[in-house]
């Protein structure tokens, strides 16, 4: 909610970092959400989301995948780049998962 007030449109171009904004949220409400973070970026936002909900992940301008596991076994880059690049990784979990769940149609 204090997103909204950087949805006018003289507000200065700001650096945001959010954390697994779609946790708890129905669908319809991701994409309502998408659709406000769609607006800051045109606005000339940045947004910087940490998230694991593959709808978003797909829609995403830039992805840096982090792993190879998670806590000790992590926190290496993967890859860094378009959604498109990241489906060619061939040990990303993510990308495992965004081409398991969208192989019948393009991100």
């Amino acid at each position: 909610l204090k997103l909204i007030r950087y949805l006018r449109a003289d507000s200065r171009p700001t650096v945001f970092l959010i954390d697994e904004p779609t946790t708890g949220l129905h669908f319809d409400d991701v994409e309502r959400l998408l659709k406000a973070f769609r607006r800051l970026v045109s606005q000339g936002h940045t947004l910087i989301v940490i998230e694991h909900n593959l709808d978003f992940i797909a829609q995403a301008d830039w992805v840096v995948d982090l792993g190879p596991e998670g806590g000790d076994q992590g926190g290496q880059l993967l890859y860094a780049g378009p959604v498109a690049g990241l489906l060619a990784h061939p040990t990303s979990y993510t990308a495992a998962a965004l081409r398991e769940k969208y192989a019948h149609r393009t991100v």
